[in-house]
């Protein structure tokens, strides 16, 4: 027998899951180790490649604008410092936000329905940057619409690792969630690595700005009919409202909110401002000549950020999150300080160094402190909260993104450096490190002989 059976009515049979229109699935059931074995691996395997494909574009998206203003002077825009920020932290902002009613939309919709969805809703901030920057007359106002719904791409993330984690069992759920997560995070790197060489090359020594988005259009085609045609919709897969306000009234909710707006938030914050740093700060790095073509360095940052995620998912298996987590930012508040010593010796490789540490810290940070939500629910009676408070604390994390280029253009604004801001930051690394070690660590804390 095999172990897809196609069935219109999609009724079960045994332990073998049945597929009825629409790609349902019904009677699919990963902590069956029959049924896994049988088949159920590659299914839940297949799902998990597409979903990172597709979510991987959703960070190249939300991304775009990052690397695209460090462009628009050279294109004929005229940018206040405020409007360059503006564009760069509104994606993060929406995004977060999205993030919040895209939890539910798996259960809702199906979760190879909702892929297809989200996917081509990608296509409106792609075309919309490729036509928006092809003027540069084109009114500010416009530009920050399109640019908030670059939006769309953070929200793919809370939407495509709940769906993943129907598919696998719980003893190999965070390998997949990490590996949708890294896949992701690789996004904001590939758009930082790609558009400075797509708008370049070819270029006779002009920029082709309208590429930046133009290039991506076939790549989202290709995800969401790959989606369509190879993905499945989990009949058993059901949203928890009900849970899901549940889950933000734990107290432990906004104590863990709170460290991932500091490692993943300083992550996609950090990654969006990076290019716009080295851009204003050591204007001769932002690009290097690559033949023809013009590469920028800052993709590195949330490349070696995105790498680190797994393994401090691993690190924190071993260790436990909250060692990690303190780890990571004690590390973060070193670092950033070290960035505001060494700025006044205008030394670029000291300057890329060091914040790539500050990158792979995040990066830690990020995957141990994911790892502490269902722990930390666990420990406290309410495993069957851990689900919905993976996708609303991400949602909260992401808030960073808007936060970390907001303030630097504060500081910018009104003190012409970005050194005050990275005091502030500092300030809330050490906060956190404090919260979390007081919370979790301390030996006479309530979990403090829990491995948390």
């Amino acid at each position: 027998m095999t172990l897809i059976q196609e069935d219109v009515l999609g009724t079960a049979s045994g332990t073998v899951p049945t597929r009825g229109r629409g790609r349902w699935l019904q009677g699919y059931d990963p902590e069956d180790r029959a049924q896994w074995e049988a088949g159920g691996r590659a299914i839940a395997r297949r799902n998990l490649w597409w979903s990172i494909l597709t979510e991987f574009l959703g960070f190249v998206v939300w991304q775009l604008w990052a690397i695209t203003v460090v462009f628009l002077p050279a294109a004929g825009f005229e940018l206040s410092v405020s409007q360059s920020f503006w564009l760069i932290s509104l994606p993060s902002l929406v995004g977060a936000t999205l993030r919040i009613p895209y939890t539910f939309m798996v259960g809702r919709f199906g979760g190879r329905n909702w892929t297809v969805v989200s996917g081509l809703l990608l296509l409106l901030p792609a075309v919309g940057l490729g036509l928006a920057v092809s003027n540069p007359d084109t009114p500010f106002w416009v530009l920050l619409l399109v640019a908030a719904t670059a939006g769309f791409g953070g929200g793919n993330f809370a939407s495509s690792m709940a769906n993943i984690s129907f598919f696998f069992p719980a003893r190999e759920k965070g390998w997949a969630l990490g590996l949708n997560a890294a896949g992701g995070n690789l996004g904001a790197a590939v758009a930082q690595l790609a558009v400075p060489l797509v708008i370049s090359v070819g270029a006779a020594g002009a920029l082709r700005l309208p590429m930046a988005g133009w290039v991506w259009v076939p790549l989202v085609l290709l995800a969401a009919l790959g989606a369509w045609w190879r993905m499945d919709n989990l009949s058993d897969a059901r949203s928890d409202v009900a849970g899901s306000l549940a889950a933000v009234r734990q107290p432990h909710f906004w104590i863990l909110a709170l460290l991932y707006v500091g490692t993943f938030g300083s992550f996609i914050g950090f990654s969006a401002v990076f290019p716009k740093l080295i851009a204003d700060t050591y204007p001769q790095y932002s690009t290097f000549a690559l033949g023809a073509a013009s590469l920028s360095l800052s993709f590195l940052g949330p490349l070696v950020g995105s790498l680190a995620r797994p393994w401090g998912g691993r690190l924190a298996d071993r260790l436990g999150g909250a060692r990690m987590t303190v780890g990571a930012f004690a590390a973060m508040s070193a670092l950033a300080l070290c960035v505001v010593w060494t700025l006044p010796l205008r030394n670029f490789w000291l300057f890329l160094g060091l914040f790539l540490l500050l990158f792979v810290a995040s990066g830690l940070g990020n995957g141990a402190t994911y790892k502490m939500i269902p722990t930390v629910y666990g420990l406290r009676g309410r495993a069957h909260l851990a689900a919905p408070a993976l996708g609303l604390v991400s949602a909260v994390g992401g808030y960073g993104g808007f936060i970390i280029p907001q303030v630097l253009s504060a500081a910018k604004q009104t003190t012409g450096g970005y050194e005050p801001a990275f005091l502030g930051f500092v300030g809330y690394y050490l906060a956190a490190m404090v919260l979390c070690w007081a919370v979790y660590l301390r030996r006479d804390g309530a979990m403090a002989a829990q491995r948390v």
